[in-house]
């Protein structure tokens, strides 16, 4: 029975609050993420020399969008061949990386008319983690890829790949259909990070809940992380991260992780973002930037790149201090 309008002005002020968040009314506040810019100068577009590092105080959810670039309709030849012709390196290993070995394998974790989600295990990878991943009621471990896929008219497409090994994830929105499988840009990582040979994100165990599905993380250090996959569409691919415990400044929640050689050869060639939710949109060169405070921020290109063209932007944006 809804409050009278003499109830709902009558109540306590105790009362109406445990009302509120009863019912969901309850309103979080926004909190300002501190995003501090590592990336160094490379002329391999293979190589993440690009760190783009989020800090906070106090922020319990967030959400993280993979969108389609403004000039996607202005594409006429989407490029998404690797390019090794700045590079140490040609497709294989990194020079530099460990090579732990493992048993090859691709297991099929989940498959039904609405998602199929795969774990692959590599040859070799550059981390021994064995992280454990429960599906349903399904038990595995070992993967270094999990991979989401929605069906769409029967097809299969890929949206997600999570690597528990390390804690990357990569995301991106349903490709045209001209674009085939289309193609990811950026990565990012969530989740305590911690500086390893490059930056990583712990992670004890993984479990998926298939509706709605949700991707629950659960860290090394005794966090955890909730990940609703809120849409997954021609338009975007959005995540909705509600964490366990608050940021706190000193530890970086978020990396994004991405290359940079010259403005049409980046995967991430500009930032944009508010201040604070009334503030006017600022932008800048990705060399320009510095350390900028955010209540929203998008990490993309508005001209096109010759290297992964059609990649997603990636963004960060309703930062607040609740619990969804």
């Amino acid at each position: 029975m809804p409050l009278s309008t003499v109830a709902r002005v009558t109540l306590l002020p105790g009362v109406l609050a445990a009302l509120l968040l009863a019912t969901g009314q309850a309103t979080a506040a926004p909190v300002t993420a501190t995003v501090e810019n590592g990336t160094t100068t490379t002329a391999c577009a293979e190589e993440d020399n690009v760190s783009l590092t989020l800090r906070g105080d106090g922020i319990r959810h967030m959400r993280i969008e993979a969108l389609q670039p403004d000039y996607l309709d202005k594409i006429g030849n989407d490029v998404t061949k690797p390019d090794f012709s700045g590079c140490n390196f040609d497709g294989g290993a990194h020079p530099t990386d460990p090579a732990h070995r493992f048993r090859k394998r691709t297991v099929v974790l989940m498959d039904n008319a609405q998602w199929r989600i795969v774990g692959m295990t590599l040859p070799t990878f550059w981390r021994p983690q064995r992280v454990p991943v429960q599906v349903g009621k399904r038990k595995d471990s070992g993967f270094h890829l999990l991979q989401v896929f929605k069906k769409e008219n029967g097809k299969a497409l890929e949206a997600i790949v999570l690597y528990p090994s390390d804690g990357y994830w990569r995301i991106k929105p349903l490709p045209e259909a001209r674009f085939g499988d289309g193609v990811y840009g950026s990565s990012f990582l969530l989740g305590p990070v911690e500086a390893a040979a490059r930056p990583v994100v712990n992670i004890a165990s993984i479990r998926i809940v298939p509706r709605p599905l949700a991707i629950n993380v659960r860290f090394t250090d005794g966090g955890s992380a909730a990940v609703r996959v809120n849409e997954i569409s021609r338009a975007r691919t959005a995540l909705d991260v509600t964490l366990s415990k608050p940021t706190a400044g000193a530890q970086p929640f978020a990396v994004l992780r991405s290359m940079y050689v010259t403005p049409d050869n980046a995967d991430v060639s500009e930032v944009r973002w508010q201040a604070s939710p009334q503030a006017a949109l600022q932008v800048l060169p990705l060399p320009e930037v510095k350390t900028l405070q955010a209540t929203q921020v998008r990490f993309g290109r508005s001209l096109p790149s010759k290297h992964n063209t059609s990649a997603p932007d990636i963004a960060f944006s309703e930062f607040d201090d609740g619990a969804r």
